[in-house]
């Protein structure tokens, strides 16, 4: 990156984000200036470091010994020009979870060999969609599933989910984790696995894929809970022979506090050579939230301050509705002031920041330590990129917004 760097202040500082004179920079793009010049709210994601967090996981994958491949999970975002791009300019294909997302992915320009499904409670018209494309890989989450694909294309080779009983997401949160104690609707259980296999020879199907999905956002500190359940995962392979490639999921995620250590990606990648180094088969992932999240932020105007009873309040003009994931899973967007009047941390003060949508759970953040702020000052929410504009809801008719794609 050349030019002014940002200074290195806060946890969530890096080259590309960061302040830069006194004004919050993400890809050397003044944010602040950004947001003025678009009515409303506003997602913004950088193409370049999208395309840097594709080549660290690739490289990651590349570290197993295994041979690999990799999908971007398009409902973490799927901005048409964010998709086109990594179409265009990496070696990623495309994991959906519907018909729509396949005519999305396609219309992107990913290829149905590149594109890998995997959903739940899919409906016989899905199925019709999905099966008109041959070369789209398709993993069955039920045996019901395997039955209505063997009536509708026998002979198919498919793919199936399974469950592991094991699994694990951000700081173990119970609303992240796939699979584990709790019975979950997602995926084939080893008491179901022989039903699977038989369904699958009745039909003549052939299964060519393992998928297994446990959790969302897990660091560091949870890849030992996370290898448990890929060893789990791993061990229905001994019944399935004709198993080519193991899917993984995705779930990688990126630090939301102050204290959260990232991913060690170095780790991970030899959780993937203990488990599948010299058993004959690809190993894939499918993440979106480590490569979008981080790279994008929601842009909000303060459009109200005022101090109610003993706590200080700004309203934005933005509300949970546009990024749902800090209200439905408490994973917040980090709110940082565009052109702070003082980057003096000891004269900050405790602000809650709430949205603008007309239910309680509506506040972005409680007692946040932030510089004084004042009416049309622009608010940066950190960590916006996956599961806000995709996610985003017109609840009270407050659902415009605009998306912009930073180019590289």
């Amino acid at each position: 990156m050349s030019g002014p760097q940002p200074a290195a202040a806060f946890w969530w500082t890096r080259d590309d984000l960061g302040f830069i004179e006194g004004r919050l920079h993400l890809g050397g793009r003044d944010l602040g200036a950004l947001a003025a010049a678009v009515e409303g709210p506003l997602h913004v994601v950088s193409e370049a470091r999208v395309h840097a967090n594709l080549s660290r996981l690739r490289e990651a994958l590349a570290s197993s010994g295994c041979p690999t491949r990799a999908y971007y999970a398009i409902k973490a975002n799927r901005f048409e020009p964010l998709l086109r791009s990594i179409a265009r300019t990496s070696r990623w294909g495309a994991d959906i979870c519907s018909p729509n997302e396949l005519d999305r992915a396609l219309d992107c320009g990913f290829a149905p060999a590149d594109i890998s499904f995997t959903g739940t409670a899919v409906a016989n018209r899905d199925l019709e969609r999905l099966l008109a494309e041959p070369d789209l890989t398709i993993n069955c989450d039920s045996v019901g599933m395997i039955r209505r694909i063997g009536e509708r294309a026998p002979g198919r080779a498919i793919g199936v989910r399974v469950n592991p009983e094991r699994g694990t997401g951000y700081a173990g949160a119970e609303k992240l984790t796939y699979a584990g104690a709790a019975v979950t609707k997602f995926g084939i259980y080893r008491d179901q696995w022989a039903d699977a296999l038989a369904m699958a020879r009745a039909h003549g199907l052939s299964i060519t894929s393992l998928h297994f999905h446990v959790g969302c956002g897990y660091l560091s500190r949870e890849l030992d809970a996370w290898e448990a359940a890929v060893a789990s995962a791993a061990s229905f392979l001994e019944a399935c022979p004709g198993v080519r490639t193991v899917n993984v999921g995705g779930g990688l995620g990126v630090p939301h506090r102050e204290g959260d250590v990232p991913l060690d990606l170095a780790a991970w990648s030899a959780v993937l050579r203990r488990r599948f180094a010299g058993r004959g088969v690809t190993v894939a992932a499918e993440p979106g939230e480590y490569i979008v999240k981080d790279a994008g932020v929601l842009l909000l105007q303060v459009v109200d301050v005022e101090r109610k009873k003993d706590v200080m309040f700004a309203g934005l003009d933005g509300g949970f509705n546009l990024a749902p994931e800090p209200a439905y899973y408490e994973l917040p967007c980090e709110p940082v002031a565009c052109a702070p009047r003082s980057l003096d941390t000891s004269t900050w003060r405790p602000v809650s920041l709430a949205g603008n949508i007309n239910e309680a759970l509506d506040v972005w953040a409680h007692g946040k330590l932030m510089p004084e702020l004042a009416e049309g000052d622009r608010i940066a929410l950190i960590n916006a990129g996956a599961y806000g504009a995709s996610m985003a809801s017109n609840h009270c008719m407050r659902g415009d917004f605009t998306e912009m794609l930073l180019p590289a």
